[in-house]
Protein backbone atom coordinates (compact mmCIF):
# COMPACT_ATOMS: atom_id res chain seq x y z
CA UNK A 1 0.00 0.00 0.00
CA UNK A 2 1.28 3.32 -0.88
CA UNK A 3 0.67 6.46 1.09
CA UNK A 4 -0.65 8.47 -1.53
CA UNK A 5 -2.06 7.79 -4.94
CA UNK A 6 -2.62 10.70 -7.26
CA UNK A 7 -4.55 10.54 -10.22
CA UNK A 8 -3.38 12.70 -13.16
CA UNK A 9 0.13 13.23 -14.30
CA UNK A 10 -0.09 17.10 -15.40
CA UNK A 11 1.70 19.80 -13.60
CA UNK A 12 -0.21 19.30 -10.69
CA UNK A 13 -0.27 16.31 -9.75
CA UNK A 14 3.47 16.13 -10.29
CA UNK A 15 3.93 19.39 -8.19
CA UNK A 16 2.44 17.52 -5.41
CA UNK A 17 4.12 14.52 -5.84
CA UNK A 18 7.26 16.14 -5.34
CA UNK A 19 6.46 17.75 -2.41
CA UNK A 20 4.99 14.40 -1.14
CA UNK A 21 8.30 12.65 -2.31
CA UNK A 22 10.36 14.77 -0.62
CA UNK A 23 8.67 14.61 3.26
CA UNK A 24 9.31 11.29 2.55
CA UNK A 25 5.90 9.39 1.27
CA UNK A 26 5.28 6.60 -0.83
CA UNK A 27 4.03 7.87 -3.99
CA UNK A 28 1.98 6.27 -6.94
CA UNK A 29 1.01 8.78 -9.71
CA UNK A 30 -1.43 7.08 -12.40
CA UNK A 31 -1.91 9.11 -15.38
CA UNK A 32 -4.48 7.92 -18.91
CA UNK A 33 -2.40 9.22 -21.37
CA UNK A 34 0.32 6.50 -22.30
CA UNK A 35 2.82 9.36 -23.03
CA UNK A 36 3.63 12.51 -21.82
CA UNK A 37 4.38 14.41 -25.10
CA UNK A 38 0.99 16.35 -27.05
CA UNK A 39 1.22 18.83 -29.69
CA UNK A 40 -1.10 21.00 -26.99
CA UNK A 41 1.79 20.83 -24.78
CA UNK A 42 4.57 22.67 -26.65
CA UNK A 43 4.87 25.80 -28.55
CA UNK A 44 2.55 27.57 -29.51
CA UNK A 45 -0.72 25.96 -28.17
CA UNK A 46 1.00 24.74 -24.65
CA UNK A 47 1.61 28.13 -23.72
CA UNK A 48 1.45 29.54 -20.39
CA UNK A 49 2.52 31.85 -17.82
CA UNK A 50 3.56 31.09 -14.32
CA UNK A 51 3.37 34.15 -11.98
CA UNK A 52 5.62 35.54 -9.19
CA UNK A 53 4.23 33.41 -6.47
CA UNK A 54 4.83 29.92 -8.62
CA UNK A 55 7.85 30.51 -9.98
CA UNK A 56 9.45 31.38 -5.96
CA UNK A 57 7.27 27.68 -5.33
CA UNK A 58 10.27 26.36 -8.13
CA UNK A 59 12.90 28.24 -6.23
CA UNK A 60 12.15 27.54 -2.93
CA UNK A 61 12.23 23.21 -4.19
CA UNK A 62 15.50 24.02 -6.46
CA UNK A 63 13.89 23.61 -9.39
CA UNK A 64 14.06 26.92 -10.70
CA UNK A 65 16.47 27.18 -13.20
CA UNK A 66 15.82 23.61 -14.75
CA UNK A 67 12.37 25.55 -15.46
CA UNK A 68 13.92 28.18 -16.53
CA UNK A 69 16.41 26.38 -19.07
CA UNK A 70 13.68 24.48 -20.71
CA UNK A 71 11.71 26.73 -21.13
CA UNK A 72 13.74 29.03 -22.78
CA UNK A 73 16.12 31.91 -22.13
CA UNK A 74 13.55 34.32 -24.05
CA UNK A 75 10.82 33.18 -21.57
CA UNK A 76 11.58 35.06 -18.76
CA UNK A 77 13.26 38.82 -17.66
CA UNK A 78 16.09 38.23 -16.28
CA UNK A 79 16.27 38.69 -12.45
CA UNK A 80 18.36 40.75 -10.07
CA UNK A 81 18.21 39.07 -6.84
CA UNK A 82 21.10 41.13 -5.07
CA UNK A 83 19.37 44.60 -5.70
CA UNK A 84 18.55 46.62 -2.43
CA UNK A 85 14.60 46.78 -3.90
CA UNK A 86 12.53 44.94 -6.16
CA UNK A 87 12.42 46.29 -9.34
CA UNK A 88 9.01 47.43 -11.64
CA UNK A 89 8.19 44.36 -13.96
CA UNK A 90 8.98 43.98 -17.35
CA UNK A 91 5.58 42.37 -18.13
CA UNK A 92 2.34 42.83 -16.59
CA UNK A 93 -0.44 41.02 -18.38
CA UNK A 94 -3.89 42.02 -19.05
CA UNK A 95 -7.53 42.09 -18.03
CA UNK A 96 -10.03 40.78 -20.67
CA UNK A 97 -7.41 41.58 -23.14
CA UNK A 98 -6.57 45.32 -22.03
CA UNK A 99 -3.18 44.74 -21.63
CA UNK A 100 -1.84 46.70 -18.71
CA UNK A 101 1.35 49.33 -18.92
CA UNK A 102 4.06 47.82 -16.48
CA UNK A 103 5.47 51.57 -15.91
CA UNK A 104 2.24 52.33 -13.82
CA UNK A 105 2.81 49.59 -11.57
CA UNK A 106 2.87 51.32 -8.06
CA UNK A 107 6.45 48.75 -6.84
CA UNK A 108 6.28 50.15 -3.31
CA UNK A 109 2.43 49.85 -2.74
CA UNK A 110 2.93 45.89 -3.28
CA UNK A 111 2.75 44.16 0.19
CA UNK A 112 6.60 42.64 1.62
CA UNK A 113 7.93 42.68 -2.01
CA UNK A 114 11.87 41.56 -1.84
CA UNK A 115 14.30 40.87 -4.63
CA UNK A 116 14.15 36.77 -5.43
CA UNK A 117 15.72 35.14 -7.85
CA UNK A 118 12.56 34.23 -9.26
CA UNK A 119 11.04 36.59 -12.29
CA UNK A 120 8.13 38.11 -12.18
CA UNK A 121 6.70 36.22 -14.61
CA UNK A 122 7.34 32.96 -17.08
CA UNK A 123 5.92 32.37 -20.31
CA UNK A 124 6.50 28.61 -20.51
CA UNK A 125 4.98 25.57 -21.95
CA UNK A 126 3.48 22.81 -20.08
CA UNK A 127 5.99 20.17 -22.12
CA UNK A 128 8.64 22.43 -19.97
CA UNK A 129 7.28 22.75 -16.52
CA UNK A 130 6.05 19.07 -16.80
CA UNK A 131 9.44 17.60 -18.10
CA UNK A 132 11.31 19.53 -14.45
CA UNK A 133 8.58 18.12 -12.61
CA UNK A 134 8.90 14.22 -14.11
CA UNK A 135 12.76 14.70 -13.34
CA UNK A 136 12.63 16.35 -9.93
CA UNK A 137 9.57 13.18 -8.74
CA UNK A 138 12.06 10.56 -10.49
CA UNK A 139 14.60 11.77 -8.22
CA UNK A 140 12.32 11.57 -4.74
CA UNK A 141 11.38 8.06 -5.81
CA UNK A 142 8.19 8.59 -7.19
CA UNK A 143 6.66 6.03 -9.24
CA UNK A 144 4.22 7.33 -12.44
CA UNK A 145 2.28 4.77 -14.01
CA UNK A 146 0.85 5.60 -17.49
CA UNK A 147 -1.63 4.37 -20.00
CA UNK A 148 -4.02 3.75 -16.38
CA UNK A 149 -7.31 5.04 -16.50
CA UNK A 150 -9.22 4.88 -13.11
CA UNK A 151 -12.67 3.44 -13.44
CA UNK A 152 -13.90 2.88 -9.46
CA UNK A 153 -13.09 4.51 -6.09
CA UNK A 154 -13.90 2.24 -2.83
CA UNK A 155 -12.56 3.50 0.28
CA UNK A 156 -12.48 1.56 3.58
CA UNK A 157 -11.27 1.91 7.38
CA UNK A 158 -7.73 2.04 6.15
CA UNK A 159 -7.56 3.92 3.05
CA UNK A 160 -8.59 3.93 -0.51
CA UNK A 161 -8.45 1.75 -3.44
CA UNK A 162 -8.37 2.71 -7.24
CA UNK A 163 -9.11 0.38 -9.93
CA UNK A 164 -8.16 0.38 -13.53
CA UNK A 165 -9.37 -2.31 -14.82
CA UNK A 166 -8.04 -5.61 -13.50
CA UNK A 167 -6.04 -3.92 -11.70
CA UNK A 168 -6.50 -2.37 -8.04
CA UNK A 169 -4.21 0.69 -6.69
CA UNK A 170 -4.45 0.38 -2.97
CA UNK A 171 -3.23 4.04 -0.90
CA UNK A 172 -4.32 5.38 2.89
CA UNK A 173 -5.21 8.65 0.80
CA UNK A 174 -5.90 9.70 -3.12
CA UNK A 175 -5.64 12.56 -4.59
CA UNK A 176 -7.43 13.86 -7.88
CA UNK A 177 -5.54 15.85 -9.96
CA UNK A 178 -7.19 14.60 -13.04
CA UNK A 179 -8.64 17.69 -14.51
CA UNK A 180 -11.44 19.71 -15.18
CA UNK A 181 -13.73 16.80 -15.89
CA UNK A 182 -11.96 14.54 -13.38
CA UNK A 183 -13.05 11.12 -13.18
CA UNK A 184 -11.88 11.23 -9.36
CA UNK A 185 -14.20 14.30 -8.49
CA UNK A 186 -17.37 11.89 -10.01
CA UNK A 187 -16.61 8.69 -8.77
CA UNK A 188 -15.77 9.98 -5.40
CA UNK A 189 -19.51 12.18 -5.17
CA UNK A 190 -18.03 15.52 -4.79
CA UNK A 191 -20.48 18.49 -5.30
CA UNK A 192 -19.29 20.58 -8.06
CA UNK A 193 -21.58 24.09 -8.57
CA UNK A 194 -21.16 27.21 -10.07
CA UNK A 195 -22.32 29.38 -13.02
CA UNK A 196 -22.58 28.10 -16.73
CA UNK A 197 -20.45 29.72 -19.83
CA UNK A 198 -21.08 33.12 -21.52
CA UNK A 199 -19.14 32.39 -24.69
CA UNK A 200 -17.39 29.28 -26.64
CA UNK A 201 -13.66 30.41 -27.16
CA UNK A 202 -11.57 28.01 -29.62
CA UNK A 203 -7.63 27.89 -30.16
CA UNK A 204 -6.25 26.71 -32.98
CA UNK A 205 -2.76 26.41 -35.24
CA UNK A 206 -3.81 27.30 -38.62
CA UNK A 207 -2.72 29.09 -41.61
CA UNK A 208 -4.30 32.44 -42.07
CA UNK A 209 -4.21 32.93 -45.92
CA UNK A 210 -4.22 37.05 -45.29
CA UNK A 211 -2.83 37.30 -41.77
CA UNK A 212 -2.94 41.30 -42.88
CA UNK A 213 -6.93 41.63 -41.57
CA UNK A 214 -6.04 40.60 -38.20
CA UNK A 215 -4.37 42.31 -35.53
CA UNK A 216 -1.75 41.31 -33.43
CA UNK A 217 -2.42 40.60 -29.68
CA UNK A 218 -5.39 40.63 -27.92
CA UNK A 219 -8.24 42.19 -29.78
CA UNK A 220 -11.80 43.05 -28.05
CA UNK A 221 -14.19 43.54 -30.51
CA UNK A 222 -18.23 43.85 -30.66
CA UNK A 223 -19.46 40.58 -31.37
CA UNK A 224 -16.23 39.01 -28.69
CA UNK A 225 -12.60 38.55 -28.85
CA UNK A 226 -10.00 37.13 -31.04
CA UNK A 227 -6.23 37.00 -30.50
CA UNK A 228 -3.41 36.42 -33.24
CA UNK A 229 -0.17 35.49 -30.90
CA UNK A 230 3.38 35.53 -32.11
CA UNK A 231 3.87 32.65 -33.23
CA UNK A 232 3.03 31.27 -36.40
CA UNK A 233 -0.46 30.22 -36.45
CA UNK A 234 -1.44 30.72 -33.39
CA UNK A 235 -5.15 32.18 -33.33
CA UNK A 236 -7.58 32.31 -30.71
CA UNK A 237 -11.60 33.63 -30.27
CA UNK A 238 -14.35 33.73 -28.16
CA UNK A 239 -18.13 33.78 -29.34
CA UNK A 240 -20.26 35.05 -26.92
CA UNK A 241 -22.83 31.98 -28.08
CA UNK A 242 -23.99 30.88 -24.31
CA UNK A 243 -21.50 28.12 -24.79
CA UNK A 244 -23.29 26.70 -27.33
CA UNK A 245 -21.17 24.61 -29.58
CA UNK A 246 -21.14 20.77 -29.19
CA UNK A 247 -17.83 20.51 -27.22
CA UNK A 248 -17.77 16.64 -28.43
CA UNK A 249 -17.36 17.39 -31.91
CA UNK A 250 -14.47 18.49 -33.28
CA UNK A 251 -14.43 22.09 -34.66
CA UNK A 252 -13.99 22.20 -38.58
CA UNK A 253 -12.07 24.78 -40.85
CA UNK A 254 -15.41 26.21 -41.98
CA UNK A 255 -17.06 26.49 -38.23
CA UNK A 256 -13.59 27.87 -37.27
CA UNK A 257 -13.64 30.74 -40.29
CA UNK A 258 -16.85 31.22 -39.87
CA UNK A 259 -16.21 32.37 -36.23
CA UNK A 260 -13.14 34.34 -36.67
CA UNK A 261 -14.89 36.35 -39.27
CA UNK A 262 -17.80 36.96 -36.93
CA UNK A 263 -16.03 38.11 -33.80
CA UNK A 264 -12.93 40.05 -35.94
CA UNK A 265 -16.05 41.79 -38.35
CA UNK A 266 -13.25 40.88 -41.52
CA UNK A 267 -13.57 38.21 -44.66
CA UNK A 268 -10.27 36.61 -43.15
CA UNK A 269 -9.79 33.52 -44.71
CA UNK A 270 -7.99 29.68 -42.97
CA UNK A 271 -6.32 28.30 -45.64
CA UNK A 272 -6.03 25.01 -43.62
CA UNK A 273 -5.98 23.96 -39.51
CA UNK A 274 -3.77 21.42 -38.15
CA UNK A 275 -5.19 21.41 -34.43
CA UNK A 276 -8.10 23.13 -33.00
CA UNK A 277 -9.97 23.38 -29.61
CA UNK A 278 -12.85 24.33 -27.98
CA UNK A 279 -12.88 25.74 -24.55
CA UNK A 280 -15.70 27.64 -22.81
CA UNK A 281 -16.18 29.95 -19.27
CA UNK A 282 -18.20 27.80 -17.33
CA UNK A 283 -17.28 28.16 -13.91
CA UNK A 284 -17.34 25.77 -11.48
CA UNK A 285 -16.11 24.95 -8.18
CA UNK A 286 -16.32 21.63 -5.71
CA UNK A 287 -18.30 22.72 -2.17
CA UNK A 288 -15.06 20.67 -0.63
CA UNK A 289 -11.68 19.80 -1.41
CA UNK A 290 -11.96 16.71 1.02
CA UNK A 291 -14.16 14.02 1.26
CA UNK A 292 -13.18 10.80 3.50
CA UNK A 293 -9.87 9.85 2.54
CA UNK A 294 -10.13 11.00 -1.30
CA UNK A 295 -9.01 15.01 -1.90
CA UNK A 296 -8.68 17.24 -5.04
CA UNK A 297 -6.33 19.55 -6.45
CA UNK A 298 -6.16 21.64 -9.75
CA UNK A 299 -8.47 22.09 -12.31
CA UNK A 300 -10.26 18.74 -10.44
CA UNK A 301 -11.43 21.31 -8.04
CA UNK A 302 -12.18 24.12 -9.53
CA UNK A 303 -12.78 25.14 -13.70
CA UNK A 304 -13.03 28.69 -15.01
CA UNK A 305 -11.87 30.36 -18.82
CA UNK A 306 -8.78 30.66 -19.64
CA UNK A 307 -8.45 34.53 -19.06
CA UNK A 308 -5.93 36.01 -17.22
CA UNK A 309 -3.98 32.64 -17.44
CA UNK A 310 -4.57 31.59 -13.56
CA UNK A 311 -5.68 28.09 -13.96
CA UNK A 312 -2.41 26.86 -13.54
CA UNK A 313 -1.04 29.13 -10.54
CA UNK A 314 -3.95 28.34 -8.77
CA UNK A 315 -3.50 24.42 -9.15
CA UNK A 316 0.21 25.00 -8.50
CA UNK A 317 -1.06 26.49 -5.01
CA UNK A 318 -3.29 24.07 -4.18
CA UNK A 319 -0.25 21.86 -4.25
CA UNK A 320 2.00 23.53 -2.25
CA UNK A 321 -0.96 24.15 0.32
CA UNK A 322 -1.50 20.30 0.46
CA UNK A 323 2.05 18.58 -0.02
CA UNK A 324 2.77 19.29 3.56
CA UNK A 325 -0.47 18.74 5.29
CA UNK A 326 -1.12 15.63 3.42
CA UNK A 327 2.88 14.19 4.64
CA UNK A 328 2.37 15.30 7.84
CA UNK A 329 -0.91 13.81 8.70
CA UNK A 330 0.89 10.45 6.84
CA UNK A 331 3.73 10.45 9.30
CA UNK A 332 0.97 11.08 12.56
CA UNK A 333 2.60 14.25 13.46
CA UNK A 334 0.21 16.46 12.16
CA UNK A 335 -1.57 18.65 14.52
CA UNK A 336 -5.42 18.29 14.76
CA UNK A 337 -7.27 19.73 11.79
CA UNK A 338 -4.13 20.39 9.77
CA UNK A 339 -5.53 18.79 7.02
CA UNK A 340 -9.00 20.30 7.00
CA UNK A 341 -7.12 23.84 6.60
CA UNK A 342 -6.45 22.97 2.80
CA UNK A 343 -9.79 23.40 1.99
CA UNK A 344 -10.32 26.13 4.53
CA UNK A 345 -7.76 28.04 3.05
CA UNK A 346 -7.59 26.87 -0.82
CA UNK A 347 -11.45 27.10 -1.25
CA UNK A 348 -11.68 30.98 -1.09
CA UNK A 349 -8.17 31.20 -3.29
CA UNK A 350 -10.56 29.46 -5.52
CA UNK A 351 -13.64 30.72 -5.36
CA UNK A 352 -11.89 34.64 -5.81
CA UNK A 353 -10.24 33.56 -9.31
CA UNK A 354 -13.81 32.05 -10.68
CA UNK A 355 -14.98 35.78 -9.53
CA UNK A 356 -12.27 37.43 -11.17
CA UNK A 357 -12.66 35.32 -14.53
CA UNK A 358 -16.63 36.08 -14.32
CA UNK A 359 -15.45 39.78 -13.99
CA UNK A 360 -13.39 39.33 -17.46
CA UNK A 361 -16.30 38.09 -19.08
CA UNK A 362 -18.38 40.48 -18.25
CA UNK A 363 -16.43 43.31 -19.30
CA UNK A 364 -16.25 41.20 -22.74
CA UNK A 365 -19.63 41.08 -23.60
CA UNK A 366 -20.90 42.30 -26.69
CA UNK A 367 -24.26 44.04 -26.01
CA UNK A 368 -24.31 47.63 -24.54
CA UNK A 369 -23.80 46.61 -21.02
CA UNK A 370 -20.52 44.98 -21.23
CA UNK A 371 -19.19 47.84 -23.68
CA UNK A 372 -19.95 50.45 -20.82
CA UNK A 373 -18.07 48.61 -18.37
CA UNK A 374 -14.95 47.60 -20.51
CA UNK A 375 -14.76 51.62 -20.86
CA UNK A 376 -15.19 51.99 -17.57
CA UNK A 377 -12.13 49.35 -17.31
CA UNK A 378 -10.10 51.01 -19.48
CA UNK A 379 -10.37 53.88 -17.41
CA UNK A 380 -8.92 52.60 -14.39
CA UNK A 381 -6.24 50.21 -15.60
CA UNK A 382 -4.80 53.24 -17.18
CA UNK A 383 -4.40 54.80 -13.56
CA UNK A 384 -1.32 53.78 -11.51
CA UNK A 385 -3.67 52.75 -8.79
CA UNK A 386 -5.67 50.43 -11.12
CA UNK A 387 -2.65 48.88 -12.55
CA UNK A 388 -0.92 48.05 -9.59
CA UNK A 389 -4.36 46.21 -8.21
CA UNK A 390 -4.70 44.37 -11.36
CA UNK A 391 -0.72 43.25 -11.70
CA UNK A 392 -1.23 42.14 -7.83
CA UNK A 393 -4.19 39.52 -8.26
CA UNK A 394 -1.95 38.90 -11.66
CA UNK A 395 1.28 37.93 -9.69
CA UNK A 396 -0.74 36.29 -6.91
CA UNK A 397 0.74 38.71 -4.39
CA UNK A 398 -2.86 39.45 -2.95
CA UNK A 399 -3.00 35.79 -1.54
CA UNK A 400 -3.55 35.69 1.87
CA UNK A 401 -5.00 33.26 4.21
CA UNK A 402 -6.82 33.65 7.23
CA UNK A 403 -4.45 32.50 9.98
CA UNK A 404 -6.92 34.45 13.12
CA UNK A 405 -3.81 36.87 13.57
CA UNK A 406 -3.80 41.07 12.86
CA UNK A 407 -0.50 41.00 11.54
CA UNK A 408 -0.63 41.77 7.98
CA UNK A 409 2.63 39.44 7.06
CA UNK A 410 1.51 36.66 8.39
CA UNK A 411 -1.13 34.50 5.99
CA UNK A 412 1.07 36.04 2.92
CA UNK A 413 3.72 34.05 0.87
CA UNK A 414 6.78 35.17 2.53
CA UNK A 415 9.13 37.48 0.90
CA UNK A 416 13.08 36.12 0.25
CA UNK A 417 14.14 37.38 3.45
CA UNK A 418 17.95 37.31 3.03
CA UNK A 419 20.84 37.27 5.71
CA UNK A 420 23.86 39.22 5.89
CA UNK A 421 25.54 36.37 5.33
CA UNK A 422 23.71 36.07 1.99
CA UNK A 423 21.65 33.12 2.89
CA UNK A 424 18.42 33.34 1.80
CA UNK A 425 14.85 32.02 3.15
CA UNK A 426 14.45 29.87 -0.41
CA UNK A 427 17.71 28.55 -0.01
CA UNK A 428 16.53 27.34 3.30
CA UNK A 429 13.37 25.64 2.16
CA UNK A 430 14.81 23.21 -0.07
CA UNK A 431 14.31 20.50 2.23
CA UNK A 432 10.49 20.77 2.33
CA UNK A 433 10.50 21.48 5.92
CA UNK A 434 9.50 24.99 7.37
CA UNK A 435 11.81 27.85 8.49
CA UNK A 436 12.42 30.07 11.73
CA UNK A 437 14.54 32.98 11.02
CA UNK A 438 15.28 34.65 14.24
CA UNK A 439 17.15 38.34 13.87
CA UNK A 440 17.03 39.33 17.45
CA UNK A 441 20.28 39.89 18.66
CA UNK A 442 20.35 37.46 21.39
CA UNK A 443 18.43 34.52 18.91
CA UNK A 444 15.99 34.14 21.71
CA UNK A 445 14.14 31.92 19.83
CA UNK A 446 16.75 28.77 19.22
CA UNK A 447 15.88 27.07 22.49
CA UNK A 448 12.22 27.34 21.57
CA UNK A 449 12.54 25.92 18.22
CA UNK A 450 14.15 23.10 19.77
CA UNK A 451 12.58 19.47 19.21
CA UNK A 452 11.16 20.33 15.73
CA UNK A 453 14.46 19.78 14.10
CA UNK A 454 12.80 17.44 11.74
CA UNK A 455 10.09 19.69 10.69
CA UNK A 456 11.54 23.25 11.01
CA UNK A 457 14.76 24.51 9.82
CA UNK A 458 16.25 27.28 12.43
CA UNK A 459 18.30 30.39 10.75
CA UNK A 460 19.37 33.13 12.92
CA UNK A 461 21.16 36.71 12.19
CA UNK A 462 21.33 40.01 11.23
CA UNK A 463 19.15 40.82 7.60
CA UNK A 464 19.72 42.35 5.14
CA UNK A 465 16.55 43.49 4.82
CA UNK A 466 14.15 42.47 7.68
CA UNK A 467 11.09 44.56 7.43
CA UNK A 468 11.19 45.78 10.71
CA UNK A 469 11.11 41.65 11.85
CA UNK A 470 12.79 40.54 15.10
CA UNK A 471 11.64 36.89 13.57
CA UNK A 472 9.19 35.41 11.18
CA UNK A 473 8.07 31.57 11.12
CA UNK A 474 7.62 30.21 7.60
CA UNK A 475 5.37 27.51 6.81
CA UNK A 476 6.79 24.53 4.32
CA UNK A 477 4.74 26.28 1.55
CA UNK A 478 5.91 29.39 2.07
CA UNK A 479 3.60 31.23 3.83
CA UNK A 480 4.18 33.23 6.95
CA UNK A 481 2.47 31.43 10.32
CA UNK A 482 3.76 33.99 12.94
CA UNK A 483 5.79 37.32 12.73
CA UNK A 484 7.40 38.62 16.06
CA UNK A 485 8.76 42.67 16.42
CA UNK A 486 12.43 43.39 17.62
CA UNK A 487 11.76 41.50 21.03
CA UNK A 488 10.08 38.19 19.48
CA UNK A 489 7.55 37.10 21.92
CA UNK A 490 8.56 33.34 22.55
CA UNK A 491 5.22 32.17 24.12
CA UNK A 492 3.85 33.51 21.01
CA UNK A 493 6.39 31.68 18.81
CA UNK A 494 5.78 27.97 20.60
CA UNK A 495 2.01 28.46 20.56
CA UNK A 496 2.22 29.21 16.46
CA UNK A 497 5.02 26.00 15.88
CA UNK A 498 2.44 24.13 18.16
CA UNK A 499 -0.55 24.71 15.97
CA UNK A 500 0.94 24.07 12.88
CA UNK A 501 3.87 21.66 13.06
CA UNK A 502 2.23 19.30 16.61
CA UNK A 503 4.08 18.22 19.26
CA UNK A 504 7.73 18.54 19.33
CA UNK A 505 9.66 15.25 18.35
CA UNK A 506 10.36 12.82 22.00
CA UNK A 507 14.04 12.21 21.87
Amino acid sequence: MHDVVIVGAGPVGLFLACELGLAGCSVLVLEREPEPGSPWKTEPLGMRGLSATSLEAFNRRGILQALLTASGDSGAPAANPDADEASPPRWAGHFAGMMLDPAKVDVAALPFRLPSPAPEVLLTHLEAVESVLAEQAAKLGVDVRRGVTVSAIAENDEGVVARAGADAYEARWLVGCDGGRSTVRRLAGFDFVGTEPQFTGYTMQATVADPEKLRSGFNPTPMGMYMRMPSEGHVGMMDFDGGAFDRSQQPTRDHLQAVLRRVSGTDVTLSDVRLASSFTDRAMQATTYRRGRVLLAGDAAHIHSPLGGQGLNTGIGDAMNLGWKLAATVHGHAPDGLLDTYTGERHPIGAAVLDWSRAQVAAMRPDPHGQAMQGVVRDLIATRDGTTYVFARLSGSWVRYDLGSADPLVGRNAPDLRLEDGTRLGDLMRDGRGVALDFSTDQSLRGAAMGWESRIRYAAGPARNDLGLGAVLVRPDGTVAWAGDRRPDREAFERAVGRWFGDPDIS
